[in-house]
């Protein structure tokens, strides 16, 4: 169980405005967060994985306090150990795939596991410069994974992916979440592309 309550003011193209969230997300649940650009999605993935400090308000991760603005509390990255997927991949540039997977975990069944169900086990000796952005959006997702995270932030996951491979992962990341027990929270432009994935929602307005 997450439970949130922030609040904090975003920077937009229209002037000043005010990110405000109370939710709880259930543990195992698909979230799909959606809404207009500049109403704050990618910052409240960021403000979860602890990455931005909101100006007021507390995160709750089962029962752990991860976040409390009036206690002065806040629980560095690190230790919170969400698995994060960036809209820009966020991939090293010298680093190979098998070592960017390896770079997360040590469990080298679980690394191949994941890379079959990308697709990316005959690219296991290339550099992000060698892949399609299709190939390095899906690596920034198994990377992610390969923590077997609890909580999982994906920003933008399926953007540079065509309608039939993102159908086709879909379906194996769901089987995916089942097995580990995770809460996933998926930042999206495109709501509709998540259909068969996500069971919630939340609408920044």
């Amino acid at each position: 169980m997450i439970r949130i309550a922030i609040e904090t003011k975003l920077k937009a193209y229209s002037g000043q405005q005010e990110l405000r969230i109370v939710r709880e997300f259930h543990a195992g649940s698909i979230t799909k967060i959606f809404g207009p650009s500049g109403s704050g999605k990618t910052t409240l993935l960021k403000i979860i994985a602890g990455f931005v400090e909101p100006e007021k308000g507390s995160i709750v991760v089962d029962d752990i306090t991860w976040l409390d603005t009036n206690s002065k509390i806040f629980v560095a990255p690190q230790k919170r150990k969400a698995g994060f997927v960036f809209q820009d991949y966020a991939l090293f540039p010298n680093m190979t795939v098998h070592q960017h997977m390896a770079y997360a975990t040590s469990d080298e069944a679980w690394i191949s596991k994941l890379l079959k169900i990308g697709k990316l086990d005959a690219f296991i000796t290339h550099k992000p410069g060698y892949l399609s952005g299709g190939q390095q959006q899906r690596l920034a997702i198994f990377r992610a994974l390969a923590t077997k995270p609890k909580l999982l932030l994906m920003d933008e996951p399926f953007s540079a992916l065509d309608p039939k491979m993102r159908s086709e992962l879909i379906g194996d990341l769901k089987d995916l979440f089942a097995e580990l027990g995770t809460t996933v929270l998926i930042v999206s432009h495109y709501p509709q592309e998540l259909e068969g994935l996500t069971e919630h929602e939340l609408n920044l307005h």
